[in-house]
């Protein structure tokens, strides 16, 4: 069975930074795109940012880009988000996906297969 489960969350306030991790299990994940996605309450499911299968291309949301970097560890079939300048805007639960064959990034939801359940951060002004 294919898990994946999101770490690294929590309150902190605005300017902080936080990692957030992702452990997949249930098969590697070395060869497909990966991303991270957030739900803000009373909002829709939107992209934040997605890697490819070796780390060589990422992309960024407009309101994360320079704040956020997005890198993975293919050996411990781990992705990871590392937040700084945090907002209050960027409260939200941010969930782990993963596309089932394809190794190129996109921004797409209805891309991604596998989802985690997500780990809230909230960010106080």
């Amino acid at each position: 069975q294919v898990q994946l489960v999101e770490s690294g969350g929590g309150l902190v306030q605005t300017g902080d930074s936080l990692r957030l991790s992702c452990a997949a299990s249930g098969r590697t994940f070395s060869s497909s795109a990966m991303g991270w996605f957030r739900q803000a309450p009373g909002k829709e499911r939107e992209f934040v940012s997605a890697i490819n299968w070796s780390g060589g291309s990422t992309y960024y949301a407009d309101s994360v880009k320079g704040r956020f970097a997005i890198s993975r560890d293919n050996a411990k079939n781990a992705l990871y988000l590392q937040m700084n300048s945090l907002k209050p805007e960027d409260t939200a639960v941010y969930y782990c996906a993963a596309r089932r064959y394809y190794s190129h990034i996109s921004g797409f939801i209805s891309e991604y297969d596998y989802w985690g359940q997500g780990t809230q951060v909230t960010v106080s002004s």
